[in-house]
């Protein structure tokens, strides 16, 4: 289906590592797709292969990642969001 290439910086601040998997969804038009993240450089959002058709320049996008926690994780748990 393709990568998504993310900024270095980014990826530690929402605790993403390479090659983890992520769902992308597309704000401005409403597609979804799930793929794995790519280590780029300051800055980089970029959408590669396939996917790429899903996603225009321009368009805003959130990147969702998941973990499997135990009951005691939950209890000191918070999501991290970064803009």
């Amino acid at each position: 289906m393709g990568s998504i290439t993310l900024d270095p910086k980014l990826m530690e601040l929402a605790d993403v590592l390479e090659h983890e998997q992520v769902h992308v969804l597309d704000i401005d038009n409403g597609a979804r797709f799930e793929t794995y993240v790519i280590r780029g450089g300051p800055g980089d959002v970029i959408i590669n292969g396939a996917a790429a058709r899903l996603v225009h320049t321009g368009d805003r996008a959130i990147v969702i990642s998941y973990a499997q926690y135990d009951d005691a994780e939950l209890e000191s748990y918070a999501p991290r969001v970064q803009q």
